[in-house]
C-alpha cells in the first residue's frame, strides 16, 4: 500500500493520496481513475470534521477487507485540514487573514487563501484530465444546531441527475445509525454559492457528485428513538468509516470482499431501525442539467455563478 502526502502535482496544499499498488488495473498507465476526494476543516472551529476524517483515514490504511477492496477501486484524495492557519490560532470560522474560505471557491486567491487555491488547482487539473474520473467531493463539517450526521447537496433540473445524486446519502443511512437522511436537504441558496459544494456542483460535469457532510457538535437520535445519545470522538471516528464503507455498496463491490465483513464496533448495542428516507429540496434558482464540455483550466477559473 502506498501513502503519499505533502505537494502533489503541482498544488500548494499539502493532500493525502491512498492507493495501494500501481500494478493494479485502475492505476495501470492508461487506465481510468475514479477519484474521491475528500476536504475537512476549513472552518476552523468544526472539529468534530477532523474526528470524521480521521475515521476515514483509518479505515481506508487498514487490513479490512473493505478497505483493501476500497484501495484497489479506487483512489482517495484528502485535505484533512484546509485552515491550518485558523487551526492555529483558535479562530472559529476564519483564516489568518480573517476569510471565510469556504465563500471563496470560485477565484481563490494564491495570497489570500493558498490552501483553497492549491487544492482547486489540483481538482480543475484532474478534471482536465481524460484518464481521470473524479466522481465525489465530500466536504465535511460540523453543525451547531442539527443533530445527527447529514449531507447538503446540490439542486439540477435534470431529474435522473438529481436522483442519482440522492443515492450515496441513501446508502450512508443504511450504515450508520447516526446519519439521518430526513435531514439531508438540496439546494441552491445564493448565500452558499461560494462553497465548496456549490461551486465545484457548477464546475464539474454530471458524473460528479458534490457533498458537505455535516456532524453535530452535540448528540444525534437513532431512527425510532427519541433519546439524544452524545457525540463522542468515536463516535465521531465511527461515522468516517462508515462513510468510507458505503463506497463499497455504492459500486457494487460486496462480492470482491474476500472473507466475511469484519463488523465495525458500535457505540451503541440496539439495533438500527430503519429509517424512513424522506427528500427534502431547498429553494433557488435551479442547475442546468445538461451535461456541460470539459473546459480548459483558463475557462473554468471563473465560472458564472448564481447571485
Amino acid at each position: 500500500m502506498l501513502i503519499s502526502g505533502g505537494l502533489e502535482e503541482g498544488a500548494s496544499s499539502g493532500c493525502l493520496r491512498i492507493l495501494t499498488s500501481p500494478e493494479l488495473a485502475n492505476l495501470r498507465p492508461g487506465a481510468e481513475q475514479k477519484v474521491v476526494f475528500i476536504t475537512a476543516r476549513v472552518h476552523p472551529g468544526e472539529t468534530p470534521s477532523s474526528f470524521v476524517c480521521q475515521g476515514i483515514i483509518d479505515f481506508l490504511v487498514s487490513q479490512h477487507p473493505i478497505a483493501k477492496v476500497l484501495r484497489d477501486h479506487l483512489v482517495f484524495k484528502i485535505a484533512p485540514m484546509l485552515n491550518p492557519d485558523g487551526v492555529y490560532l483558535g479562530n472559529y470560522r476564519c483564516s489568518l487573514m480573517g476569510f471565510d474560505l469556504n465563500r471563496h471557491w470560485a477565484n481563490p486567491s494564491p495570497w489570500a487563501h493558498p490552501t483553497l487555491h492549491g487544492v482547486k488547482q489540483l481538482i480543475v487539473q484532474m478534471y482536465n484530465n481524460p484518464k481521470i474520473n473524479l466522481e465525489f467531493y465530500i466536504d465535511i463539517h460540523a453543525h451547531s444546531t442539527m443533530m445527527n450526521g447529514f449531507m447538503y447537496g446540490n439542486i439540477f433540473e435534470d431529474e435522473e441527475r438529481f436522483q442519482r445524486q440522492a443515492v450515496f446519502p441513501k446508502l450512508l443511512c443504511q450504515n450508520a445509525e447516526d446519519f439521518s437522511y430526513s435531514s439531508t436537504s438540496f439546494n441552491r441558496d445564493a448565500v452558499k454559492a461560494g462553497t465548496g459544494r456549490r461551486f465545484l456542483g457548477g464546475l464539474l460535469n454530471d458524473t460528479s457528485y458534490c457533498y458537505t457532510l455535516e456532524v453535530s457538535f452535540y448528540s444525534y437520535v437513532v431512527g425510532g428513538t427519541t433519546s439524544a445519545v452524545p457525540y463522542t470522538e468515536e463516535a465521531y471516528m465511527k461515522l468516517g468509516r462508515n462513510v468510507a464503507r458505503t463506497f463499497l455498496d455504492y459500486y457494487r463491490l460486496n462480492a470482491l470482499v474476500e472473507r466475511p465483513l469484519a463488523p465495525i464496533p458500535k457505540t451503541r448495542k440496539e439495533k438500527l431501525p430503519l429509517f424512513k428516507c424522506t427528500t427534502q429540496r431547498g429553494q433557488g434558482s435551479s442547475h442546468v442539467g445538461s451535461k456541460p464540455e470539459k473546459r480548459s483550466q483558463t475557462n473554468l477559473k471563473e465560472p458564472t455563478l448564481s447571485t
